[in-house]
């Protein structure tokens, strides 16, 4: 059941942060006492977090991310998403999130990979 718990805590943060953007909110709904941030481009820290992703969310207004691949596994929960950025160049992006649980289900670290969907590709496949 903690992997089952820490998936759904995943999801809800990130909707939260992403597309309700309250990032405030899912930080003290869903981020425990320490958080290690692996994103070159966000400090450590909940605060650090919260700081950039409201600065995100007026720069880029109309922001959106469809959940495609929820894993979990013990403390780790990945999520493959498909994220649309209304002002953004390019638009389109390939994103996987890893997060780290600590025992109450709250979110003690963070990784990401982003790549951005290209207007072509060498296969028929789809990046989701």
């Amino acid at each position: 059941m903690t992997a089952e718990r820490n998936k759904a805590n995943a999801l809800a943060f990130y909707d939260l942060m992403f597309n309700q953007g309250q990032p405030a909110e899912a930080v003290r709904l869903y981020v425990g006492a320490q958080y290690i941030q692996h994103n070159p481009r966000v400090a450590d820290g909940a605060q650090a977090f919260v700081d950039y992703f409201e600065q995100a969310a007026k720069a880029f207004p109309g922001r959106r991310t469809e959940f495609r691949h929820v894993l979990a596994e013990g403390d780790l929960v990945a999520i493959h998403s498909h994220q649309t950025w209304a002002t953004r160049e390019p638009a389109q992006w390939a994103v996987a999130d890893f997060f780290r649980f600590d025992e109450d289900g709250k979110i003690v670290e963070h990784w990401d990979v982003l790549q951005a969907v290209p207007a072509a590709s060498a296969n028929a496949n789809t990046m989701f």
